[in-house]
């Protein structure tokens, strides 16, 4: 029994000295704060940021579709008269001129022997396809070979009934493909269809190709970006940094007035478009300032930041 008094009574003389601690405490910080007194610079809270300069340089909103390239032109070679092929003049891949030979059939029957067929290409171009076999029997109806005109490259492509506003004539296009990682290849839409397809409610357009160094081919898949919008000379951040908190808009940048010790600057913004995380900054900062992109939602204006790293300005191109 006697030890359990002792024990109680120790831990209320520990009570007893931690509430006069306490108080000390708050009487001490009480008389400085009277006499005008502040904490101490230790105790004000210091934010670790990445900040980007704002970039002033361009901007575009565009559709991304996909599809195969193809030759802007086809033709196929037809036999006059139906027979065996007695031999091949070209191979898949070869080029060829106007009237050089493609085949030669022979119509000969038992009993009946006539002069070879000579089958010759009507256009110059590529043979891009050869059904026709040596000893094989053909028809009038069956193309012997197809070849692709020398005209150029395009893409097929359809849209998406809700977009066709955004499509009109010699719209630019970037085209990627998995053939040629990192290289950017342009065109432009040089056909649009007139109707929209009642199945799938879409509209075929038509691509033109830029080739340089004939490094596409019919059949490669690509990746388009028809570009319906582009703004020059904008001012343009991350997505990311902007703030939205009852009903504002805002950004932190970094103030450097105080050579101490830089802090952050409340600042309102208003934005435009938005592309692939990159939004236009119409008004409320300027091309340079220095912009918080990692760190801010922790600010306050005029919270002191420590500058871990800053990251290069936006691409003038995004």
């Amino acid at each position: 029994m006697k030890t359990k008094y002792s024990i109680f009574n120790f831990f209320t003389l520990c009570l007893c000295v931690l509430s006069v601690t306490g108080c000390d405490r708050i009487k001490e910080t009480y008389g400085r704060l009277q006499q005008g007194g502040a904490p101490d610079a230790q105790t004000i809270p210091v934010y670790a940021v990445n900040t980007m300069p704002a970039a002033r340089g361009q901007i575009m909103d565009y559709l991304a579709l996909s599809g195969d390239i193809i030759a802007s032109s086809t033709v196929d070679c037809y036999s006059d008269a139906a027979g065996k092929v007695s031999r091949l003049y070209v191979s898949v891949g070869g080029r060829v001129n106007r009237n050089d030979p493609i085949a030669a059939v022979d119509p000969s029957r038992p009993g009946m022997e006539f002069v070879a067929n000579v089958v010759r290409a009507p256009v110059a171009g590529t043979i891009v396809a050869l059904p026709a076999q040596l000893g094989m029997t053909v028809s009038q109806a069956m193309p012997l070979a197809r070849i692709a005109g020398s005209a150029g490259l395009e893409l097929r492509l359809y849209v998406a009934e809700r977009f066709i506003s955004r499509i009109s004539l010699n719209q630019p296009c970037e085209i990627t493909l998995d053939a040629w990682p990192g290289e950017i290849f342009r065109g432009s839409i040089s056909e649009i269809s007139p109707t929209l397809d009642a199945a799938s409610r879409t509209m075929e357009i038509r691509v033109n190709v830029e080739n340089p160094g004939a490094k596409l081919k019919p059949g490669m898949f690509a990746k388009v970006r028809i570009i319906t919008e582009r703004k020059d000379n904008i001012v343009k951040i991350p997505l990311s940094a902007i703030i939205t908190r009852f009903g504002e808009r805002y950004v932190f940048i970094v103030d450097y007035s105080d050579s101490a010790q830089p802090v952050a600057q409340k600042r309102i913004v208003a934005s435009g478009i938005i592309i692939d995380g990159v939004t236009e900054i119409t008004g409320g900062l300027n091309p340079d300032e220095e912009v918080v992109i990692r760190g801010q939602t922790l600010l306050e204006d005029g919270s002191r930041v420590n500058i871990i790293e800053r990251l290069s300005p936006l691409s003038a191109v995004n």
